[in-house]
């Protein structure tokens, strides 16, 4: 569900407006628990140049503000407005946003890219647009992170950390990269989701979203499911295998200990296996 942090300018921080008082401002807007819905013929960036082109959704109380900046923010999108992630921004516990890099453009033509100085194949992204991004959408608490190759491997203990922030604006390349002015000027830190390339950064983007999301207490139905799972604690192991009904399944059977009923034991069996298969899987945690 995409939400409009232009909509936070106008009212100021989100965790301090009630639904009530939106609701006495822009008596227009739908009020539905903590969302608010915004007709799409609006635009609710009040002063200022960039207009919402489609219908949004405001949260309110957030826990965390997520702004995706991209040329392509419908593929950030997606997978971010279903299932759990979409619950989590009914809920409030999250508020997206979901930006067009072309709409902080200032020439007719919306030009985000252009050639390389010292040549070379592709195109590198202007750093202006970037720039005009970051200026409109950067609070006093945000931290600007660029998904790109050449960041820092993005693993559990990083998205626990960055699950406690309050607002993170991701910042998504393309073609042959960024200008690196806009590292070296707006960037609080790189991350990379692994050694390899994708076309765009916006994938990356709703990969570290999704990651850090689940960590917010009341996103995940269980809270122990975080704590469990593989590279949880010290990040050293991977989980142990799972089991469900039925018992037994074309003569493949459940380990006797998981239906015994004994908790110890099967507590004991499960961090063996999480060993077990850690060293035979990823011998490189160890």
């Amino acid at each position: 569900m995409a939400m409009v942090t232009s909509c936070w300018r106008d009212f100021g921080n989100s965790t301090g407006s009630s639904a009530l008082e939106l609701a006495s401002v822009r008596p227009d807007w739908t009020i539905s628990g903590r969302i608010v819905h915004i007709p799409e013929s609006q635009n609710t960036a009040t002063g200022s140049r960039f207009a919402v082109e489609s219908s949004r959704t405001l949260s309110l109380a957030t826990d965390v503000k997520i702004d995706i900046v991209t040329i392509f923010p419908e593929i950030a999108e997606a997978p971010l407005r279903s299932s759990i992630m979409g619950r989590a921004a009914e809920s409030g516990a999250v508020a997206f946003a979901f930006h067009n890099l072309r709409d902080f453009t200032t020439d007719k033509h919306r030009q985000v890219d252009d050639a390389p100085f010292g040549g070379g194949p592709g195109m590198v992204m202007k750093p202006e647009p970037f720039f005009s991004a970051v200026e409109a959408l950067r609070t006093e608490n945000a931290k600007v992170i660029l998904l790109t190759p050449q960041g820092t491997p993005f693993i559990q203990a990083k998205a626990v950390e960055l699950s406690e922030e309050d607002h993170l604006i991701f910042l998504c390349g393309h073609y042959e990269g960024v200008d690196h002015r806009v590292v070296e000027a707006l960037v609080d830190e790189e991350i990379s989701i692994g050694d390899y390339v994708l076309t765009n950064g916006a994938l990356a983007a709703a990969v570290v979203a999704d990651a850090l999301i689940r960590l917010i207490p009341g996103v995940l139905g269980d809270e122990k499911s975080a704590e469990v799972e593989s590279f949880s604690g010290d990040g050293s192991r991977v989980e142990a295998p799972h089991y469900t009904r039925p018992a037994e399944f074309r003569g493949l059977e459940v380990p006797p200990v998981l239906l015994s009923g004994n908790h110890a034991a099967i507590e004991e069996w499960r961090l063996l296996m999480a060993e077990k298969r850690t060293r035979e899987k990823r011998p490189d945690l160890l």
